[in-house]
């Protein structure tokens, strides 16, 4: 599933190939799978794109966005973005394809579940109208407006301070972009563990906590990714964790012990049971 780090990669790659083309194909359902998700009717889509110019791409937390014209196409969660160049052999099964005067085309599959979102103007109808107003109006992580007084403002609510470290970090879009798969990694170097509740945090571990958020996003990106990921151009990224399930079993980098593994809060977390002592 793509985070922050890696809707702000495609965005850019997308505004790199597909800022200024014409839309001419949009080709939605074409292969039924009953988990991705849209909003409306998809057979609408082409009615919504077709002929428009592709503004742009940006990222909100862990979405990515194309504006085209008057309309938004927004992907999320586990909807896989690739870019065709014209005449490149296409797969046999997507659930949206745009294609461009060029003959060239961007297509999404979706692998468990994803959502596909096409709409005019700013919002949509739906429940999940909440999940990615959310995302798109607060700090994105990756920028200078997610500062350390803003976090702090997180950290330091009364409602959080009951709340596990993964919890605050990774649950009701808290921090829209930041969810389990590049959590491990900012509890890691932060020497926190995911059970930790946030009310024994000192403030200065409050603020390594900040310290690491930024690190670790700002290098997945540097790297084009997490190499479990992979970009506009079917490319693996970079960035090879400290902690995932490749590394259950293996030696802390730091002191030698193993790393663990354990299911909590609906997905499974990875950590060092001498970095990463429980504080109550």
């Amino acid at each position: 599933m793509i985070e922050a780090p890696e809707a702000l990669c495609l965005s850019e790659q997308l505004n790199g190939v597909i800022k200024g083309k014409v839309v001419t194909d949009v080709i939605p359902c074409y292969t039924p799978h009953k988990f991705a998700f849209f909003n409306g009717d998809p057979e609408a889509y082409p009615g919504m794109l077709l002929g428009k110019t592709v503004d742009g791409a940006c990222a909100y937390g862990g979405m990515v966005q194309i504006n085209v014209g008057d309309a938004k196409v927004v992907f999320s969660d586990g909807a896989n973005l690739r870019y065709y160049e014209p005449e490149a052999k296409l797969p046999n099964k997507h659930q949206l394809l745009i294609g461009f005067e060029d003959q060239s085309c961007i297509i999404v599959s979706v692998r468990m579940y994803g959502a596909v979102w096409c709409f005019v103007g700013d919002s949509f109808e739906g429940g999940l109208m909440s999940y990615y107003g959310g995302a798109k109006n607060k700090p994105q992580v990756l920028s200078d407006a997610f500062d350390k007084a803003y976090f702090m403002s997180l950290i330091n609510d009364e409602g959080v301070q009951k709340k596990s470290a993964k919890a605050f970090l990774a649950t009701d879009q808290m921090i829209p972009g930041l969810g389990n798969g590049v959590l491990q990694d900012i509890l890691y170097l932060a020497r926190v563990h995911p059970k930790t509740k946030i009310a024994v945090l000192s403030q200065a571990k409050r603020e390594e906590l900040f310290g690491c958020v930024k690190k670790v996003l700002r290098e997945i990106y540097r790297l084009g990714g997490r190499c479990s990921e992979k970009d506009l151009f079917d490319q693996k990224g970079g960035y090879v964790p400290y902690l995932s399930k490749d590394t259950v079993g293996s030696h802390c980098v730091y002191c030698g012990d193993y790393i663990l593994k354990e299911n909590y809060l609906g997905g499974s977390i990875y950590y060092c049971n001498t970095c990463q002592q429980e504080e109550r």
